[in-house]
């Protein structure tokens, strides 16, 4: 994966707009504000850029219902061969999130639990998939939520059926050069089931597994219910399996109690992945569990759970985490190459 690159030249309207969004949400500012500027991005795209052009000219942009003063003011700059002042501000505050882990972030070559907006996530899979390639990946899978998770908009057999079909056609159109693979982050039911159809988790290329609900269940129904889910065959990866939550805007969680060793005994047993989850929201695991699933032999996934595009670049944290604690890059399986990680998927 490559980082950021630099703004070298001006670009148009629709893709100021897009760039700045990307960027304000790699540095984590409000959803509100971000959604302003795809929102934005969306409008110009329908009026096309001839008659984007024809209204900045009557100074009439700004009159359009869904365009504020600054993403007027990135539409306006833009359409006059401009660099965005909004845009070059952004680009010069560019950098690292992390020190550390460039050696893995340079590496890693997908992602294995990103969300579009199909059910929370604030863009569209296009979008999701061209963030993805600027930053040098070259395969992403998309585990929307299922439909337990209400709250999430999560995705119905019939829902998520349809996303099949856009899959499909999304590879066809782009190729060899990117591969969007198939998946679900599957909610963990309490007895350890998959909240989602036998028919459409076998037709799903991927399955991240993770836990939303009931969170302070006791330690040893929780434990069960962990092994029960890591050892279903078609579990590829146990996601944030804590649940906990160190800072953000949603506040502070406690993690979830099991016991660790029996479950990740189990992942290693069953060749389940343990998430390195990016969000800086969870650092989940913590890190003396990544060590424990180290020790036991596990494979690791660090994925970014991205809920918008650029969020995608929040595996620099887990690549910085890796790293640090000893995890060798061929037991992350979102270093191998695409083909290999559909085999080890398959195999179960």
């Amino acid at each position: 994966m490559r980082p950021v690159s630099d703004l070298t030249a001006p670009m148009t309207p629709y893709d100021a707009l897009l760039r700045v969004a990307f960027l304000m949400e790699r540095a984590r500012e409000g959803s509100y504000r971000v959604e302003a500027f795809r929102k934005a991005a969306g409008i110009v795209a329908q009026l096309g850029l001839d008659e984007t052009r024809a209204r900045v000219e009557r100074h009439a942009i700004a009159d359009i219902s869904g365009i504020g003063k600054s993403t007027a003011a990135v539409i306006n700059e833009a359409v006059r061969g401009k660099v965005p002042a909004r845009l070059f501000t952004l680009q010069e505050e560019v950098g690292p999130l992390v020190t550390g882990g460039e050696d893995l972030y340079a590496a890693v070559r997908g992602d294995l639990h990103a969300h579009s907006n199909w059910s929370d996530g604030g863009a569209s899979i296009d979008e999701m998939v061209d963030a993805a390639v600027a930053l040098g990946q070259e395969w992403l899978a998309l585990t929307d939520h299922s439909p337990r998770l209400r709250v999430a908009n999560g995705l119905s057999a019939e829902r998520l059926a349809h996303q099949l079909d856009v899959v499909a056609d999304l590879n066809a159109a782009r190729g060899d050069d990117f591969r969007l693979v198939t998946g679900i982050e599957v909610d963990i039911l309490d007895d350890g089931s998959l909240d989602q159809s036998d028919e459409m988790l076998d037709r799903l290329e991927i399955i991240t597994a993770s836990v939303h609900s009931n969170l302070k269940m006791d330690r040893g129904p929780m434990t069960r219910r962990l092994v029960t889910a890591v050892s279903d065959p078609r579990v590829n990866v146990l996601g944030h399996c804590t649940g906990r939550l160190v800072a953000g805007g949603r506040g502070q969680r406690p993690q979830s109690k099991f016991d660790p060793e029996a479950v990740f005994a189990a992942c290693a047993e069953n060749n389940t992945a343990v998430e390195i989850n990016s969000r800086p929201e969870r650092v989940d695991p913590p890190d003396e569990m990544i060590e424990l699933a180290r020790d036991l032999g596990c494979l690791f996934a660090i994925d970014s759970d991205a809920h918008a595009p650029g969020q995608l670049d929040f595996k620099a944290y887990g690549c910085e985490r890796a790293e640090r604690l000893g995890i060798p890059p061929e037991r992350i399986v979102t270093t191998w190459a695409v083909d290999d990680v559909l085999d080890w998927a398959a195999a179960g």
